[in-house]
């Protein structure tokens, strides 16, 4: 198996499981309160992070930094996992798993104009063409769930939008920290475990029982926050080229929907699908350049 075919099969593995996530999110959320699943699966992300820099022998390596990475870790940590997660979880225990999901992936899109004003990259017109089509999805997903309209239904659909703004930002600062992903991820999400404690003890510390919602809550901190993004990590290291790799993680929002409705059951309204469509196409749009790269093997 050559190094390409092997960053295939890792990168569908993940997408595969990342597709099971927004079905996750709402079975824990049936007995848990959203800080409380937070707080549950930053914590197991966390310890898996470090376990892993134990076994390559790179744990105490990745304390070694300057005050100014330390400054930046608390607030990358404080982007995510706390705020990003904190902010979409209450969109997923205002709204359907069908809505929220694809209104989250609107993040691709707010993406390229971040990388426009943060990194002073060029905007095409097919930018402000993806823009305006993923814009007119969410419209419709907004106004696609005729049993939830209402002000609940509207705070969940501008935090599940919302929180591709805060995810988009992170990428964005991300992308300026030089230090090895894997330390740097470990370093945030030990600030951001240490903000959700915080957090979670001013709305009142939790008592957990174990349940079918906290097994859940321990597969989206393994799953969703842990393993799955090593499995990213070593595809895109893998990859002769990361837009060949990168591509496929548009496939999640449709796998997704198979676990929505066949294990929720969950009944997708023909507004939603519409709404979904278009956020879909915006997102192809705003990725031509490299999906074209990946057609012609370039």
């Amino acid at each position: 198996m050559t190094s390409n075919q092997k960053a295939t099969l890792l990168a569908l593995s993940a997408v595969l499981l990342w597709s099971t996530v927004a079905t996750a999110f709402k079975i824990a959320l049936r007995e848990l309160l959203f800080y409380q699943l937070l707080l549950i699966s930053t914590i197991v992300s966390t310890l898996i992070f470090g376990c892993f820099l134990l076994l390559k022998n790179e744990f105490l390596q990745a304390f070694n930094i300057s005050f100014k990475q330390w400054r930046y870790s608390m607030l990358m940590g404080a982007l995510n996992p706390f705020l990003y997660y904190l902010v979409l979880l209450k969109a997923y225990s205002l709204l359907p798993a069908y809505m929220a999901q694809p209104l989250n992936y609107t993040w691709p899109v707010v993406l390229v104009f971040f990388s426009a004003f943060f990194l002073r990259q060029k905007l095409s017109w097919t930018s402000f063409l993806a823009l305006m089509v993923s814009f007119s999805g969410v419209l419709f997903i907004s106004n696609g769930n005729t049993n939830s309209i209402g002000s609940s239904n509207v705070i969940g659909v501008s935090l599940a939008a919302g929180s591709s703004l805060i995810w988009s930002w992170y990428w964005i600062l991300n992308i300026k920290d030089e230090r090895p992903v894997i330390h740097k991820l470990f370093i945030n999400f030990l600030f951001g475990s240490l903000y959700i404690v915080i957090f979670s003890l001013i709305m009142g510390f939790p008592r957990f029982s174990f349940s079918g919602s906290m097994f859940a809550a321990f597969y989206i901190g393994i799953f969703e926050m842990g393993i799955t993004f090593l499995l990213w990590l070593m595809a895109l290291q893998l990859a002769s080229r990361t837009d060949k790799i990168s591509v496929y993680i548009f496939l999640s929002p449709f796998i997704s929907l198979i676990f929505i409705t066949g294990i929720l059951g969950e009944h997708i309204t023909f507004q939603a699908i519409i709404g979904f469509v278009l956020i879909a196409i915006g997102i192809l749009i705003s990725k031509w350049k490299e999906l074209t790269n990946f057609e012609h093997g370039n």
